[in-house]
């Protein structure tokens, strides 16, 4: 069988130093807030390009602490695309605010920045934009957006740790920038983990306190916080992980651009805009007959994943705001067609043939990998 995602190829790359990493922490007795963590946090930041990291349970604590900081809440609306992961809309929600969405462009799959400004009303504070696969989104317009409006800007980059946008890392650019550690993220524990950035100090101190049971010393409460905490187990692995992430992401590229060599005019493969880096989480090609492919695929021995089924506005726990099918059709239309093929840094050249040669056999292309 060939995965969509080879984590333990993955571990016995870095094992080693994982081991010893993590034997620091056992041997050291202090396994939650300590120097692990502390090291983390400023390492990424540094990477990232950012003043302070906060290291919490994971990614959807990271935007919800961040929604949390900004005192966004009952009555308030932030804007979000209908095309990603759940967490993001549902943290909007758990704070009492609306999700508001807007459509997708149709290259990069991210936040359509043209329809932002029809979006807004006078209960909007924040825009909370996601960049998708590992692509970022347009920024620059984004960013004008926010500063025209006097909006507060959330960078869900959880899947795209290391893309930059005219040559800025992703996470760099709004008030927080949150980052999720899954295990099948480009950089990932063997647990769950997240982490927010920020270059805003204030936002800094708030998010230390409320990922730490609203507590900055100890017994006493300012604030209704959460234990959301970045343990220091996950910390060393991500110490260890980080050091290879460059790379992994240069390798990650190589096999995304031989997949679009390869599979061009058979289906619609992905684009990378000029003025950004790419980390390809996901290698997500579009096709008719998606289903039919997935399925001739698995028979093959090979996994694919579908990211996403069904667009949030479409999603049950949705229907109280009231969209109906045809409000975004970009998204809607993507997400029919959409499909993820396996792609991981380990990932061999023979096995991405394979790969190759069943789609050409599954669209009748009679010349192989050639």
């Amino acid at each position: 069988m060939i995965p969509q995602l080879d984590l333990k190829a993955e571990y016995e790359s870095v094992k080693d130093e994982i081991l010893k990493s993590v034997h620091e922490v056992l041997e050291s007795g202090s396994y939650v807030l300590g120097n692990k963590g502390k090291q983390i946090e400023k390492l990424l930041s540094e990477y990232v390009g950012t003043s302070y990291g906060i290291g919490v349970a994971n990614g959807t604590d990271a935007l919800l602490l961040s929604l949390e900081a900004m005192s966004i809440g009952d009555g308030d609306e932030v804007i979000t695309p209908p095309f990603t992961f759940f967490a993001t809309a549902e943290v909007i929600a758990r704070v009492g605010a609306k999700p508001v969405f807007v459509d997708i462009d149709p290259i990069t799959y991210n936040m359509n920045p043209a329809l932002i400004e029809q979006a807004i009303t006078k209960k909007t504070k924040a825009i909370m934009v996601v960049h998708l696969f590992g692509q970022s989104a347009d920024m620059e317009k984004i960013m004008e957006i926010a500063k025209k409006y006097r909006l507060k800007v959330i960078e869900d980059a959880c899947q795209s740790i290391g893309a930059t946008f005219n040559g800025k890392k992703v996470g760099s650019f709004g008030d927080t920038g949150c980052f999720s550690f899954f295990p099948s993220k480009n950089l990932g524990t063997y647990g769950d983990g997240g982490m927010v950035v920020t270059s805003d100090k204030d936002l800094y101190e708030k998010i230390k306190i409320l990922r730490n049971h609203g507590s900055e010393k100890k017994y006493i409460h300012s604030d209704i916080g959460l234990n959301s905490r970045l343990d220091e187990i996950q910390a060393a692995i991500l110490e260890v992980k980080l050091k290879k992430l460059d790379d992994w992401n240069q390798k990650r590229r190589e096999i995304a651009n031989r997949y679009s060599e390869k599979l061009i005019g058979l289906v619609k493969t992905p684009i990378t805009v000029k003025n950004r880096e790419h980390v390809f989480h996901q290698y997500s090609i579009e096709t008719e007959n998606r289903d039919e492919l997935a399925s001739y695929l698995n028979h093959r021995k090979i996994a694919t994943g579908i990211y996403y089924p069904l667009p949030l506005h479409l999603q049950p726990v949705f229907h109280g705001l009231h969209y109906q099918i045809g409000d975004f059709p970009i998204a809607e239309k993507v997400s029919e067609k959409i499909l993820a093929l396996p792609l991981y840094p380990t990932l061999k050249e023979y096995e991405q043939d394979d790969v190759i040669s069943s789609i050409k056999e599954f669209k009748g292309d009679s010349n192989g990998i050639n």
